[in-house]
């Protein structure tokens, strides 16, 4: 691993000489970099929104968003839901609008809130050591647009980068995003998990976030859905092994090599395909428990970790990766779009020290573009078990595993009360960058 990782910063740094850091460092070069981007994702969609269609999970959400706006049933409210209903939010405003505009509201919705993720790792431009976070949040942002533009997490994960980027100066909108993150998709709790363990704001979070959770639980008893309100958690844990998580890789290559007792199959209730095999029943049933018990294990060593360290800062995000990371790495579910559960805590990472937070970045890196050669490149190869497909989705969740590994090890040597690691000579000196907490 070192010598991979020593062979990229030599890349790296051969790519990126002084004068094009400084370019890379501008205000304009990055407000360019930005426009550019968003100018390609709108392009590429240009096609469906004249036409008036949807793609991606956005012709599920415009069918809950027209069944509420038209027929008032609600999602959540009027019937159980798999989502938390705070994603009624989002999907709802896209289609104020008519079901013809509705991609074109959503991809505005996740333009306004992208910015609002990278202003807040500049500071509005004006903190340079948060310029680097800023464009690789574009880069995955980029690589990932297949999920990103189309699904919930492209507009939770930005309300995150806010949400911590916050904490420090203003904990009552830092609590405030990240619960709305929250009651739009169950991921973010893994950071205010980890907020609660290590912030010396966990009060003001913590009050905020059971105020907007009173006012989330008062609306839904007002609407008459009370009964539905927590109707996700149990929607959720009765899915199989899904064909993209981690956990279900030995059955993929079973079915792949033509095992007779395993399939990968639809289900076509929820449009996901999972898979069937010796095993996989039981495996399901006990990778919830398993996810639990792993947060609560990382959850005690960040505690530990809280009063040995000496590093407090590098602690908070460093927990909250190895949290959202047993979100991934134990779940017998196993989207694409779950890659950017991720993200927006290495990007943060490298916006409060790049140099410690570069295998991360470097992994998060491949590991997007594998995700998207997963899905949607080669997807439907897999489904049929095409064995290069099936190598492609074994080394991503490999790399799943190796990060959450490296988020572990971190931890580890913070809870001996080490630091995060130290940066070599030439490396020294370097302004600290964006602090989540002080």
């Amino acid at each position: 691993m070192s010598f991979i990782v020593d062979r990229l910063d030599s890349a790296a740094l051969k790519a990126l000489t002084p004068a094009r850091r400084l370019r890379l460092q501008n205000p304009r070069s990055l407000l360019v970099g930005f426009i550019t981007l968003h100018t390609v994702f709108l392009f590429a969609l240009l096609p469906t929104i004249l036409t008036g269609r949807v793609l991606g999970d956005l012709p599920l959400y415009r069918i809950w968003a027209e069944l509420g706006l038209n027929h008032e049933v609600w999602q959540g409210i009027s019937v159980e839901w798999v989502y938390p209903i705070g994603a009624l939010l989002p999907i709802a405003l896209a289609g104020v609008a008519g079901p013809l505009l509705y991609q074109l509201l959503w991809f505005l919705m996740t333009v306004a809130l992208n910015a609002v993720a990278v202003l807040s790792l500049t500071s509005g431009g004006r903190r340079r050591s948060g310029y680097q976070a800023a464009w690789l949040w574009l880069l995955l942002s980029f690589v990932l647009s297949p999920v990103g533009l189309l699904r919930l997490e492209g507009l939770t994960a930005p309300l995150v980068i806010a949400g911590l980027v916050f904490l420090s100066t203003r904990p009552v909108l830092a609590g405030i995003l990240l619960s709305i993150a929250t009651w739009i998709k169950v991921w973010p709790a893994a950071v205010v998990l980890a907020v609660v363990a290590v912030s010396r704001r966990r009060i003001t979070v913590i009050l905020t976030g059971a105020t907007v959770t009173a006012c989330v639980a008062a609306f839904v008893w007002a609407t008459g859905g009370i009964q539905f309100l927590s109707g996700f958690v149990t929607m959720q844990s009765d899915r199989a092994l899904q064909l993209e998580a981690p956990v279900t890789t030995p059955w993929v290559w079973l079915a792949a090599i033509g095992h007779r007792q395993t399939t990968i199959y639809e289900n076509v209730a929820i449009a996901t395909r999972e898979v069937s095999g010796p095993g996989t029943s039981v495996t399901a049933a006990l990778m919830t428990p398993l996810m639990f018990a792993a947060i609560l294990v990382i959850f005690t060593l960040t505690l530990v970790a809280h009063r040995r360290t000496k590093d407090s800062h590098a602690l908070l995000l460093v927990s909250a990766l190895a949290l959202v990371g047993a979100f991934v790495v134990f779940n017998k579910v196993g989207s694409p779009q779950y890659m950017l559960w991720i993200a927006p805590i290495i990007a943060l990472g490298v916006a409060q020290d790049g140099w410690r937070w570069r295998v991360p970045a470097y992994l998060m890196i491949i590991i997007a573009v594998l995700t998207t050669l997963v899905f949607p490149v080669f997807y439907l190869p897999l489904i049929d078990g095409a064995l290069f497909a099936v190598l492609l989705l074994t080394v991503r969740n490999a790399l799943l595993v190796v990060l959450f590994g490296w988020s572990l090890r971190v931890l580890w040597g913070l809870a001996r009360g080490g630091v995060a690691g130290e940066a070599p000579q030439h490396a020294q000196g370097v302004q600290r960058g964006v602090r989540v907490d002080r």
